[in-house]
């Protein structure tokens, strides 16, 4: 039962490695407690920002024209 060993290893591995985790994690939520109310919420997922089709088309539109007007001024300088 070799495998069953080496098994029993990897958890004690795993257990020790998840006691240190959990040091670190409350030692971190104790500086947080003793900085103030602010750091203490729970931190929450960063929404995307989601763009309409139309609002990309028109960026678009305005980026191309930039780019004439550029190319354009590049042109009559040259």
């Amino acid at each position: 039962m070799d495998i069953l060993a080496a098994i029993k290893r990897e958890e004690r591995k795993l257990e020790k490695q998840l006691g240190k985790l959990q040091h670190q994690l409350n030692g971190i939520r104790s500086a947080g407690k003793a900085l103030g109310d602010s750091t203490s919420k729970e931190l929450k997922a960063v929404k995307k920002r989601v763009m309409s089709a139309a609002a990309r088309a028109k960026i678009g539109k305005a980026a191309k024209k930039r780019w004439r007007k550029f190319r354009a001024q590049k042109k009559a300088a040259g």
